[in-house]
C-alpha cells in the first residue's frame, strides 16, 4: 500500500494516529527560491549579498541597510509575459499567460551617531517572494500501463469491505484506515475483484491499447513582510538582523484521463471482468494556505575601500498550514458484447480539511564584490539552500490537544527525494553618467532533486488522490537594466529573463513499467519598475 497516502479530514477524533498531512512533493511545491525583488537588485542578478544599500537586501542579507547613507522609500511592479512549453513524444503543447504584480514596497530610515557606531538602520518591507502560476497539459500514446494498475498494485491486501460505502453506517473516508485513492478508484470500478476480497485488478492488459492527457494549473504566492536593523562599525563592519513574517498560498487544479480499448472492464450485470473499452478522467483540487516567520543574520566587511565581502544566514522559515481539496472520477466502461452492460458514473470523495507543520530549508550565502570608484560595481554571490533539511510535522490526534509530531515518513522521503540546491549570482553596474547607470547579471540555480528521483529510480510518494508531480531541473535568469537618479528620487528599469526546465509524471513509476511523462520548459520574459526617493 502507498505508505503515505492517506488524508487527513476534519473530523480529527475519527482519525488513526499518525496520519499523513502533506507529503515531500508538498512541501518542495511551495518552497522554491526565485529571483524576484527590485528593478536593481534583478538586473544585478541579485548578486548583493556583499553590495548592499537597496531595499531588496531586507529579504536577502539585512546588513545591508548597515551601507546607507540617507533613508529610503520605494515600490516596484512587475508586468510578466509568461510560456509553457510541454514536449512529449505526440508534439509540443504551449500555454500563454500574462501577469501583472505589485512586488514590493519598502522604507529604511537611518540615524548617524558618533563614535565607533557610525550609523543605525532600520527597515521594513513588503516584498512578494515567490509566484506559483504554472499552467501547462500534456498528451502521451500509447501508453504501457494505466494508473488503474498502479492503484490496483498498492491496494492490493486491503479488504474490499473496507472500501466500500455502507448505507447510514459506515463511510470509509471518514470511518476507515485506507487510502483515499484506493476507496475512489474502487468505488468508480477502476479497480475490481471479483474472486478474491483482497487482490485487485486495473484497467490495462496485454493487448490494450491507451492514451493519456494532462492539464495542470497552479496558482498562488508567498509575501513577505520583513523587519530589519543593521549597524555601521567604523565604515568596516555593517552588521544586520532581521525577522520576516510569510504569508502564502497555493492551489493546484489536476485533470488526468485515460482511454482505453481492449481493456478489461468490470461488468457489474454480470459481476465479471470482460474486455471492453474503457476511459474515466481523476480531478483534483487542493489549496494550501498558512503563514509563519523567520530569522536572517548578515554581515558586511569592507577591509579595503574597493573591496566588500558578505555572508548571511536564514534560517528555516516555520509555517503552519492548513490543507483543503477534494478528488472526483468520471467513469465510462463499454463491454465488448453488444448486449453486455454499459457502466458510467462519477464518485467523488469527502472534502478534506486538516492542518500540518512544515520547516523550509535553511539558507547560507556569500559574496564579494568590487566597487570601482564611482563608476563601476563587480559582484559574485554563491548560495546553499538546504532542500534535504526540510522538516514536516503531521497532527498527531491520539493525543489531547492535537499537537503535531514529527511525520517520520515524509521526512524519510524528503531525505530520498530532494538535496541542496546551489544558486550562483553575478552582477555587474556601470554608471554612465553621474544621474544615468547600466547594469547586467545573470543567475544559475541546480536543481534540487536528487538524481534516483529524478531519473525515474524511485517510487514517488504524494497524499490524497492527485498521484501527479513535477520535477525542477535547472533555472537560469538572464537580465539588464538601466537606473536614472535625480537628486534624491530614482526610477529603475529592468528586463529579465528566466527559463525553468522541469518533468511532469502522471503518477510515480512502478513495477518496471514507465507512466506518462513530459519534458517541460517554462519561459518568464519580465519587466520590472522600480521608483522611489532617498532623503
Amino acid at each position: 500500500m502507498k505508505k503515505n497516502a492517506l488524508i487527513v479530514i476534519g473530523l480529527a477524533a475519527l482519525l488513526p494516529a499518525g496520519a499523513a498531512a502533506q507529503s515531500a512533493v508538498d512541501a518542495y511545491n511551495i518552497t522554491p527560491t526565485q529571483l524576484r525583488g527590485t528593478a536593481r537588485f534583478i538586473a544585478m542578478g541579485g548578486a548583493f549579498t556583499s553590495l548592499g544599500g537597496d531595499l531588496s537586501s531586507m529579504t536577502q542579507n539585512p546588513a545591508g541597510l548597515g551601507l546607507y547613507r540617507k533613508s529610503d522609500i520605494g515600490l516596484t511592479f512587475d508586468l510578466s509575459f509568461r510560456k509553457y512549453n510541454t514536449t512529449t513524444d505526440q508534439g509540443k503543447y504551449s500555454e500563454n499567460k500574462t501577469v501583472a504584480k505589485f512586488d514590493n514596497i519598502g522604507y529604511v530610515g537611518v540615524a548617524n551617531l558618533s563614535g565607533a557606531m557610525k550609523s543605525f538602520s532600520w527597515g521594513v518591507s513588503y516584498n512578494r517572494i515567490n509566484v506559483f502560476d504554472r499552467q501547462y497539459s500534456g498528451y502521451n500514446m500509447p501508453t504501457q500501463t494505466s494508473l488503474s494498475n498502479y492503484i490496483a498494485s498498492f491496494t492490493n491486501g486491503v479488504n474490499s469491505d473496507n472500501l466500500l460505502f455502507e448505507k447510514d453506517k459506515y463511510n470509509p473516508y471518514i470511518d476507515g484506515n485506507e487510502d483515499w485513492l484506493s476507496i475512489l478508484a474502487y468505488n468508480s470500478m477502476l479497480i475490481s475483484n471479483t474472486t478474491d476480497n483482497t487482490e485487485y485488478t486495473g484497467l490495462f492488459q496485454n493487448g490494450t491499447e491507451g492514451d493519456a492527457l494532462y492539464n495542470i494549473k497552479e496558482s498562488g504566492f508567498t509575501d513577505e513582510y520583513n523587519i530589519d536593523f543593521a549597524g555601521n562599525i567604523n565604515d568596516v563592519v555593517f552588521w544586520g538582523l532581521g525577522v520576516g513574517i510569510v504569508d502564502m498560498e497555493y492551489r493546484r487544479e489536476a485533470v488526468y484521463s485515460e482511454s482505453m480499448a481492449g481493456a478489461l472492464v468490470y461488468n457489474s450485470g454480470t459481476n465479471s471482468l470482460v474486455n471492453g473499452n474503457a476511459g474515466f478522467s481523476l480531478s483534483n483540487l487542493k489549496y494550501t494556505r498558512g503563514s509563519g516567520a523567520n530569522l536572517k543574520f548578515g554581515l558586511i566587511v569592507r577591509p579595503v575601500e574597493m573591496l566588500r565581502l558578505g555572508v548571511a544566514i536564514h534560517t528555516p522559515t516555520w509555517l503552519s498550514l492548513t490543507h483543503t481539496g477534494y478528488g472526483e472520477i468520471d467513469f465510462n466502461y463499454t463491454p465488448d458484447n453488444a448486449g453486455g452492460k454499459t457502466d458510467s458514473g462519477n464518485e467523488y470523495t469527502d472534502n478534506y480539511d486538516y492542518d500540518s507543520r512544515l520547516s523550509s530549508p535553511w539558507r547560507f550565502m556569500v559574496g564579494a564584490s568590487a566597487v570601482l570608484g564611482s563608476q563601476a560595481i563587480l559582484s559574485l554571490d554563491y548560495e546553499r539552500v538546504a532542500y534535504g533539511d526540510m522538516s514536516m510535522k503531521a497532527p498527531n490526534y491520539s493525543s489531547f490537544g492535537g499537537n503535531f509530531v514529527e511525520d517520520k515518513l515524509g521526512n524519510e522521503d524528503i531525505k530520498n527525494y530532494f538535496k541542496a540546491s546551489n544558486i550562483v549570482r553575478i552582477g555587474a553596474e556601470y554608471r554612465v553618467t553621474p544621474s544615468f547607470s547600466i547594469r547586467a547579471g545573470y543567475n544559475y540555480q541546480t536543481t534540487n532533486v536528487k538524481s534516483d528521483a529524478a531519473d525515474n529510480k524511485l517510487q514517488i510518494y504524494t497524499v490524497g488522490t492527485d498521484p501527479s508531480y513535477s520535477f525542477d531541473k535547472a533555472t537560469q535568469n538572464i537580465s539588464v537594466g538601466i537606473g536614472y537618479r535625480y537628486h534624491g528620487w530614482y526610477i529603475d528599469a529592468t528586463y529579465q529573463h528566466t527559463r525553468r526546465e522541469s518533468t511532469f509524471h502522471a503518477y510515480t513509476p512502478f513495477a518496471g513499467l514507465a507512466t506518462p511523462q513530459a519534458d517541460r520548459v517554462d519561459s518568464y520574459n519580465n519587466v520590472v519598475i522600480s521608483t522611489g526617493f532617498r532623503f
